[in-house]
């Protein structure tokens, strides 16, 4: 059984905790220590490790913190040099390359992002769950047998996205910007199908737009597509 929580979901920072209630591990350290402590009920300690898919801060820019408080830092070779990130807690890996942690094994994957080397991952524990985490990329080629939660950036539509070109409140270089770099509701959609869904408890949405994005709308669409649960991740 996998628990979800969702810190933080957004262009201002984002983390989330997950737990097979045994090993617990953060994702993304873009948020205030302070709140990933509150997070927690203040029992940092149960963090057996932190994962960033990327450098940019709003997924990074608290990892310092996170390695002062004697938590490892996974992350990918790029990932690591471009947020500055040194010392025996800042851990590599590799893309396909497995690691165990706890009760997890992980796979990172490559994703396309505008940054060093990011990674998505693909996260199995022994009581047969299967999680992916996938933010930030307008693309994954790769497919996943027998996932039971799925964690997948939902950043806008290509509709609304349009609409806010048409009417002046956004410009076509931070439109192209946007498609190249964040999953769009219709890749979503697209990518979801291309999936074997049968076993999926949950799909979490998360990192939306606050300009490009309906919340009540693409959750509603996923879920019909779908038939599964949808939550969409605090922003």
């Amino acid at each position: 059984m996998i628990d979800i929580q969702p810190i933080a979901s957004s262009s201002a920072g984002n983390a989330y905790l997950i737990t097979d209630g045994t090993t617990m591990l953060l994702l993304e350290a873009g948020v205030r220590f302070r709140d990933i402590q509150r997070a927690t009920g203040f029992r940092t300690s149960l963090i057996s490790a932190c994962l960033l898919t990327h450098e940019h801060l709003d997924h990074s820019r608290y990892a310092v913190d996170v390695m002062r408080a004697g938590i490892d830092v996974y992350a990918s070779h790029g990932t690591l040099e471009a947020a500055g990130l040194t010392g025996h807690r800042a851990i590599t890996f590799a893309a396909l390359v497995p690691v165990k942690i706890g009760t997890w094994t992980i796979l990172p994957f490559d994703v396309q992002h505008d940054v060093s080397e990011p990674y998505g991952f693909f996260l199995a524990n022994a009581a047969g769950d299967k999680l992916l985490f996938a933010t930030d990329t307008y693309y994954i080629r790769h497919r996943f047998a027998g996932l039971t939660h799925i964690m997948v950036e939902c950043n806008y539509s290509q509709r609304i996205l349009d609409d806010n070109v048409a009417a002046g409140r956004i410009d076509a270089g931070r439109r192209k910007r946007t498609m190249r770099s964040h999953f769009s509701l219709e890749n979503v959609l697209e990518f979801l199908a291309a999936n074997d869904l049968r076993r999926v408890e949950e799909i979490h949405l998360m990192h939306l737009s606050d300009a490009n994005s309906d919340e009540a709308a693409f959750k509603l669409a996923v879920q019909a597509a779908t038939g599964k649960p949808v939550y969409v991740a605090q922003r």
